[in-house]
This record gives structure tokens, C-alpha cells and sequence, in this order.
């Protein structure tokens, strides 16, 4: 399938999701918030993959989101009641937040792992897109900037409720308040980053290496670790521990440990099953 913003393949389990509007800079524009998600529960429902790797292409990996093409939302048009676009206004953008916001919660909820992989700007929207995927790595010349208060905007599509699970308290306010850019190693040093790399070539040899380290495993085994972590971070350390217990009295599977053992032993790729197809609600 053809999409507009992205480009789609899928190799050795491991799918590789690419931004592809560089003259554009990958500005998330209306079709984004429509692609992104169609694209990641594809992935995800259809079992299709055991990894996603979201890059970009160009000398940015996003420019953030596109204002120009919501002017409609926030503007009364000419063309219509204007008193009634101006008193729904306010119902209207808050609709279209929780849209974008479902966008990149998606990822979140994936039960596969997203792995971003950033090359240059990473602005506004970009940082809450790769807030929500499980691991980041980035370009040695790249950097991140919550850049909305520059332009007298909040960020609002998922940059403060999940950065603040991510990083020191004072580093999120410090790249909110000031809206300045944050470098790749400064980044790494907060523990925003995994991994510096010289080049984005260099980058997505070394990601991809990784994906495919992930796919080599268990999935059912991946997919409970990604639930627990991110239960984890959202709950006491007792609920986390109940909900562990609970969830391995359920879903354990003793012929998935004896073939990972068995292939560790025999140093062979482990056949594994995969993850049942989800239905679409």
C-alpha cells in the first residue's frame, strides 16, 4: 500500500516506517494524523512484524505540525455561521487534539516495540512522536525542541505527560519554558537518548541491527515486557508486581522457554510463534 507522507516495508520482521516528505520536512500534516495510525495497527493487528523503525528522510526528521493546514479549525470561515463556528470552537479544537493525541498513543500501545531513529531537527510534534515509541537514538547533528512556546503555544500531543516519565523534572521544564534546542549528546545525557551516532547511515545500520536483535526473540515474551514496562511506569511498585504475577500465571508459555533455551544451547534462530492477529474495534 501507497501512503502519502510515509514509505512501508517490511524485512525479517522488522518494519521499517519512513517520513517521507523531506522537501516538506516532514511536517505532520492532516493525512499524517490519518497515515500514522493506519499504518502502526496495520502493522500491529495483522502481526505483520516484530519491530518497528521509524525514521526520516531529508535534513530534518520533523518539522513539527503543520498550523497552516488547521487555520480552518482555530478561524471561523466566511463561508459558514460564523457565530456558530465561534461558539463551537473551543469543543471543535479540543476534538482535534484528542485525534492527534490518539495518533501517537497508538504506538504506545502497540504491542510491539517502535524504535525512532532521528536525524536533524526533531521540533514541537516530532518530540512528542518519538516520546511515544519505546527507545530513541539520533544523529550526532541532530537536536530536540519543545519549540510550541515559541510560537505561544502549550505542546499538547503527548510531549509532557510521557517526557516527565522520561527525564528529570528540571530538564522538561527547562525545554518547555525556554523552547531552546536540546543537541543529540545533551539529550543522550539525560537519558532521552540511547545512542549518538556520526551519520544517519551509521545510525540505521546499527538500529536496524538491533530490530533484528528484538525480532530474534520471543515475541510473546517481548510484548510482556513492553506491557509491564510501561505499567509499571504508571503504577506503585506493588500494583506492578501483582500485575506481573498475574499476567505470567496467565500467559507463560513453557514450550516458548524450552525453544529459547534449546536454540541458546544449538546458537540457532528460535522458532518462535508469533503474536495472534488483533481484531479492530
Amino acid at each position: 500500500m501507497t501512503y502519502e507522507c510515509f514509505a512501508v516495508t517490511i524485512e525479517d520482521q522488522v518494519a521499517s516506517v519512513v517520513l517521507n516528505r523531506p522537501e516538506k520536512r516532514n511536517s505532520m500534516n492532516p493525512t499524517f494524523w490519518k497515515e500514522l495510525p493506519e499504518i502502526i495497527k496495520d502493522i500491529d493487528y495483522g502481526s505483520k512484524a516484530r519491530v518497528i523503525v521509524l525514521s526520516s528522510t531529508g535534513p530534518h526528521f520533523s518539522s513539527g505540525l503543520d498550523v497552516t493546514s488547521f487555520g480552518g479549525i482555530v478561524q471561523p470561515s466566511s463561508d459558514e455561521d460564523k457565530k456558530t463556528q465561534r461558539l463551537q470552537r473551543g469543543t471543535t479544537l479540543y476534538q482535534h487534539i484528542l485525534h492527534m493525541q490518539d495518533s501517537f498513543n497508538c504506538i504506545e500501545n502497540c504491542r510491539v516495540p517502535v524504535l525512532a531513529a532521528i536525524q536533524g531537527g526533531c521540533i514541537g510534534g516530532g518530540v512528542d512522536l518519538v516520546t511515544s515509541c519505546d527507545i530513541r537514538y539520533a544523529t550526532r547533528d541532530s537536536f530536540l525542541t519543545i519549540f510550541e512556546t515559541n510560537i505561544g503555544m502549550t505542546a499538547d500531543v503527548g510531549t509532557f505527560p510521557r517526557l516527565v516519565k522520561l527525564i528529570p523534572e528540571g530538564y522538561v521544564r527547562e525545554m518547555a519554558y525556554t523552547g531552546r534546542r536540546v543537541t543529540a549528546t545533551e539529550a543522550s545525557s539525560m537519558g532521552l537518548i540511547n545512542q549518538v551516532y556520526d551519520t544517519q547511515e551509521e545510525m540505521l545500520l546499527a538500529v536496524n541491527a538491533i530490530a533484528r536483535d528484538i525480532a530474534s526473540k520471543a515475541p510473546l515474551a517481548v510484548h510482556g515486557c513492553k506491557k509491564m514496562i510501561n505499567y509499571a511506569r504508571d503504577h506503585s511498585t506493588a500494583d506492578g508486581l501483582d500485575y506481573i504475577a498475574i499476567w505470567n500465571a496467565t500467559h507463560l508459555q513453557l514450550e516458548e522457554i524450552q525453544e529459547a533455551m534449546a536454540a541458546n544451547v544449538e546458537k540457532r534462530p528460535g522458532e518462535f510463534v508469533d503474536l495472534p492477529l488483533r481484531e479492530r474495534s
